[in-house]
């Protein structure tokens, strides 16, 4: 009886702390955008992420890697916090210069420039988002030289799409200490006439399992990724808002994922109750979240980040 009593709490601890350590090492990663103008850093909850991705460095038509102002003193600031930083190559925009530098005449000269960039600047590693046309060919050529020239302690991690998840070769993908899942984008301002939800839960939910199931990637090696902005189909206003300015816009609108402006058009997005059901659903089925982006967060009892932290924290009780 003793014995069978001791077996039943050494697994009941087991198990706990299974849990316990599952969930400390959940990961948060976070975009920011460095444009022509420095970011607000004060504006970034440093303390409730793991990983900062600084978007985007590309390179000119020689190879040569460009970034912005304040690219260092990003990552200082997110070092202060223990945050890992990587530098985010290639971005959503077409990239005219990619086909020629990843190809193998100029591959190795290009992948030296990022592996260069990254120790001279102090960065953690590189995430690779190269998406759309410039998903070709050479993808899996250049993600194995990469990993290959990258030193063992940094890290090698990319951004993908399930729509053209095929497009992603199996040998590419072992390369990546994890992946984070675009699980938005669904539909957009490119289609006017398609308007509706950009990023559902029932797309988190497909996304997560074609790539744990169909891609059999391990659930410790994927991320989530949540959308701080929302999109508008024949409003008065831009394409896109950010969760901030949508609030600001329409107070109240917090725990609702659309809004019909008095003027017209809808507009779709995020809000705090969704956001809540999703990191409870990566919680369960993957290693992490991931922002785009963090600049586009409200702030106090609105913040989404601090939603995503508490549902974090209280999975950690």
């Amino acid at each position: 009886m003793l014995k069978s009593v001791f077996k039943k709490s050494a697994y009941l601890f087991c198990t706990l702390l299974v849990s316990t350590i599952g969930f400390s090492q959940f990961r948060v990663i976070g975009y920011v955008p460095l444009g022509n103008t420095i970011p607000d850093f004060s504006k970034i909850a440093f303390d409730r992420i793991t990983h900062l991705n600084i978007a985007f460095v590309n390179p000119d038509s020689t190879g040569n890697i460009t970034y912005r102002e304040g690219f260092d003193s990003l990552i200082q600031k997110a070092h202060e916090y223990n945050i890992k930083v990587l530098a985010s190559v290639g971005g959503g925009s077409f990239n005219p210069y990619y086909s020629s530098l990843l190809a193998d005449s100029n591959r190795k000269t290009f992948t030296a420039q990022l592996v260069k960039l990254m120790i001279d600047h102090n960065l953690d590693g590189l995430d690779i988002d190269i998406e759309n046309d410039n998903l070709d060919k050479n993808y899996e050529p250049f993600i194995i030289d990469l990993a290959a020239m990258l030193p063992k302690h940094k890290l090698l991690t990319a951004a993908l799409a399930t729509w053209n998840g095929h497009l992603i070769s199996d040998a590419a993908l072992k390369k990546f200490d994890f992946i984070s899942i675009m699980s938005y984008d669904q539909t957009g301002p490119w289609r006017p006439n398609e308007p509706g939800p950009h990023s559902t839960y029932m797309k988190a939910e497909a996304d997560l399992k074609y790539w744990r199931d169909e891609r059999k990637i391990p659930k410790r090696k994927l991320n989530l990724g949540l959308p701080f902005y929302g999109y508008c189909f024949g409003t008065q206003y831009s394409q896109s808002m950010s969760y901030r300015d949508i609030l600001a816009t329409f107070p109240g609108a917090n725990d609702q994922d659309q809004i019909i402006p008095e003027t017209g058009g809808v507009i779709h997005y995020n809000g705090l109750a969704t956001i809540k059901q999703k990191t409870a659903l990566a919680l369960k089925n993957a290693g992490g979240i991931m922002i785009w982006q963090l600049l586009n967060d409200a702030e106090g009892e609105d913040s989404l980040l601090a939603a995503i932290n508490d549902m974090i924290q209280n999975a950690r009780k």
